[in-house]
Order: C-alpha cells, then sequence, then structure tokens
C-alpha cells in the first residue's frame, strides 16, 4: 500500500469522527489511537495506548506513520474540570505525544488547536496569526500552551486555530443555535449585526489535507474558518431555508437583548452569540487550501442533520 499513514487521536469525538471518514476519502490510510479498545471502521487500524499523558506502546503505534493529526482535547463541554485537568490534557499530553512521534521520525505533527487559542468570546478587530494571542479561559489556555510545547520541539508542526467548527452532531453553542432554529417561533434576534466566523467540517478536512501535502516545514499556528464570515440572523435564516421556511426573525434592538440574558445571568452567552468574532484564514488559502462548501450550504444541511 502506498497511501501515506495517518495516526489520528480523538476519533470518537465530533471532528475525530468526521477526520475518521474523511480522511480515507482523500487517500489516507488511518491508524486510530484509542485510550480502550472500540469500534473503528473495518478499513482502519487501531492501537490501544492507553492515557495520552502516559501512553504505552506509544513506539509501536507510530511505526511507519506519516503523521499524526491530534484532536484528542478535555473541551468547554466538560464544564466543572478545574484548570490543571485543562493543562494536563491538552498541553503535557499534546507535548508527550509530539515528543514519541519525534522519536519515531513522524514527518509531520498536526494540532487541533482553537480560536480560544487567541482570544476570547467576541473581539472586534479582525483576528490574524501576527497577532499576540490573549485567551481568556481555561482551555484556550491550555490550547495556547500546548502549541507553545510544540515549538519547543525538533519536529514539523502545525497547531489549527479553529473557528466554531458547525456540522451534523456539533454540541455546544452551535446545538443550542440548530435547536433554536427548527422551533417553530419567531426569533428576537433580526437586529444583530455583528459578525462570526464559523468553519464548515468539510473545509476543516481540506484543511488538514493542505498542511498535510505542504511541502515546506511549517512550524506556526494557522487560523482556519470559512472565508465570509456571517451574522446571527444570517445563521438563522441558512438554517431555516435548509428546512424550507422562512427567517421569522424579530428586531429586538440589541441592547434590550443584552439586558435580557444579562437579568437571567447569561452574559457571557449574549457575548458569544451577539458580539463580533472574524479571524482572517489568509495564511491557510496561501497554502493552497480551496475551501468547498459554503457557510449557508453547511447551515442549511445541519439544520436537516445532514452533510452537504
Amino acid at each position: 500500500m502506498n497511501e501515506p499513514l495517518i495516526a489520528l487521536t480523538g476519533a470518537t469525538g465530533f471532528i475525530g469522527r468526521y477526520l475518521l471518514r474523511a480522511l480515507p476519502r482523500l487517500g489516507y490510510r488511518v491508524r486510530v489511537l484509542l485510550r480502550r479498545p472500540a469500534t473503528v471502521p473495518l478499513d482502519c487500524a487501531n492501537a490501544v495506548i492507553g492515557d495520552l499523558a502516559r501512553p504505552i506502546n506509544i513506539a509501536a503505534a507510530l511505526a511507519d506513520v506519516h503523521a499524526v493529526v491530534h484532536s484528542a482535547a478535555l473541551t468547554p463541554a466538560m464544564s466543572g474540570a478545574p484548570e490543571e485537568d485543562f493543562r494536563l490534557l491538552n498541553a503535557t499530553a499534546t507535548a508527550a505525544l509530539a515528543q514519541a512521534a519525534r522519536r519515531a521520525g513522524v514527518r509531520r505533527f498536526v494540532f487541533m488547536s482553537s480560536l480560544r487559542a487567541q482570544t476570547g468570546p467576541s473581539n472586534g478587530q479582525v483576528l490574524t496569526e501576527e497577532m499576540e494571542p490573549r485567551p481568556t479561559d481555561a482551555y484556550g489556555r491550555s490550547k495556547l500552551a500546548a502549541e507553545q510545547e510544540l515549538a519547543k520541539l525538533d519536529l514539523d508542526w502545525v497547531a489549527l486555530r479553529l473557528a466554531l467548527v458547525c456540522g451534523a452532531g456539533a454540541k455546544g453553542n452551535m446545538a443550542r443555535l440548530v435547536e433554536l432554529a427548527r422551533s417553530p417561533y419567531p426569533l428576537p434576534f433580526g437586529a444583530l449585526g455583528a459578525k462570526r466566523s464559523l468553519l464548515s467540517l468539510p473545509n476543516l478536512a481540506a484543511a488538514v489535507q493542505s498542511v498535510l501535502i505542504a511541502p515546506q516545514r511549517l512550524g506556526c499556528p494557522l487560523i482556519v474558518a470559512d472565508p465570509v464570515p456571517v451574522t446571527l440572523p444570517e445563521m438563522i435564516t441558512a438554517m431555516r431555508a435548509g428546512l424550507g421556511r422562512k427567517p421569522r426573525l424579530v428586531a429586538v434592538p440589541p441592547a434590550v437583548l443584552e439586558r435580557i440574558f444579562r437579568l437571567t445571568g447569561r452574559s457571557e452567552l449574549y457575548a458569544r452569540v451577539a458580539g463580533p468574532l472574524v479571524c482572517d484564514p489568509s495564511r491557510l488559502m496561501r497554502l493552497g487550501w480551496v475551501p468547498p462548501v459554503s457557510t449557508a450550504d453547511m447551515l442549511a444541511a445541519v439544520a436537516r442533520g445532514n452533510e452537504p
């Protein structure tokens, strides 16, 4: 077999499950690195390595591997986790896996980072990789710490700073938004004009392909986001169009909405849905990344519960 072999972590998670299907379609063999035995597709090999912070049999698991795609992580959805847990699982474990990859002669280490390594839930500036990172929570700080650990190693690595990922099966804020869009009720978001960058799953897979085949050494973070940011009303409109329905948006003044969110103890949620968060993926596009789907088409598909 001449297809390059990719070692994939986090294959049971939202992003990892998608990559597990997408990588073979892109011409790769996949070896799934697992904490414990689990069922994987028949065309994928697997290796049980246990705890990523203290892996076992890691040399055998990485034998003949062309590149590692590391998507396993402790996520913000795992509420209540202390900061040390984020650091241990997202930074220390990433460094340990990368060190093992270097010893095994792996060509490239692709780390699924996050825009939260660079900023809080909203930002009035258009984000680029040149800006100084200012994470605001334990998750973002742990992702930035992992990037910093990778930069210390003699290993060709790249950290993909992902915008909010949208696709069938998404959780967290995207799942809440889909639930709202599927409801039969008018929604009070018509006056919200702040734009936010999203990332469609097929575009993420294409970004992984772009960094896997890049001939030059990378050794840097790269922002990954759909090229055209969207407002919350545009998101709802696209989702309801996917369901064959009208937007049914009411233009409640933003100040009134903000007060309602604050009085119900959801000020941070308001910042996440109503504040701007736009990033510039042009550095990745200069590597040859061409996003295959539009944000609107992806949102319409998500509302239907399928892929575009």
